[in-house]
């Protein structure tokens, strides 16, 4: 005779139980921050809300792994590296540009609890390396994209590849940025160009950053 009783479900192994919230509770990181409650986190997941301290000690742990998780650079890495290397240099800086900016512009309350955590000791030294290690993986693949054109800059690839890095997170998070006020275009003209117009027989003291200094 058939067991009429349902079959009990296999429980999910630790890893994939802990994967299972961490990806449930990375949308509601970015529409609700830092302040989502368990029982939220517990109502996405589909699970009971005693559960996540089954796999996390407390609710801290769980946010620190989902902040993390959403703010993996990777995604954004695999697109620049698919930058075309046939473009010039302007115009594989913008299409990367767009990228950061489009990063940033998705995680930027993310980034600012990033940094809350690290400056108030929150979330431990792990915090620390993945988030740092996260700023120095994207500004290599800058450095690699800027690389080709090496010969016609006057600062070496990555220190280029910070200043750009500098002049998109000013945008994004600093006091007077505004993601909506400058295109990747402007903020790859601020980089290269400059903004002292040169007329002839008017040359400045500046030398635009695409031209080395003449050796006398």
């Amino acid at each position: 005779m058939t067991d009429p009783r349902r079959r009990r479900v296999p429980a999910m192994a630790p890893e994939d139980r802990r994967a299972a919230l961490i990806a449930a509770t990375v949308p509601l990181l970015r529409a609700h921050g830092m302040l989502l409650s368990t029982k939220q986190i517990a109502r996405a997941a589909g699970v009971a809300e005693g559960t996540i301290f089954g796999v996390f000690p407390d609710k801290n742990s769980l946010l620190v792994a989902a902040l993390l998780d959403a703010l993996d650079p990777q995604p954004t890495l695999d697109a620049i590296a698919a930058v075309d290397p046939a473009l010039d240099l302007r115009a594989r800086l913008t299409a990367a540009v767009q990228l950061v900016n489009e990063r940033f512009a998705a995680n930027a309350h993310l980034m600012t609890a990033a940094r809350s955590l690290m400056q108030t000791g929150g979330g431990g030294p792990e915090t620390h390396r993945r988030v740092h290690a996260a700023r120095d993986r994207l500004q290599a693949a800058l450095t690699t994209l800027i690389e080709p054109d090496a010969a016609a800059l006057r600062s070496p690839p990555g220190t280029t590849a910070r200043i750009l890095l500098l002049f998109c997170g000013g945008n994004a998070f600093g006091p007077f940025g505004d993601p909506d006020a400058f295109t990747a275009g402007e903020i790859v003209s601020l980089l290269l160009d400059g903004l002292l117009i040169v007329s002839a027989g008017n040359e400045p003291s500046f030398v635009p950053l695409l031209r080395k200094p003449e050796v006398p």
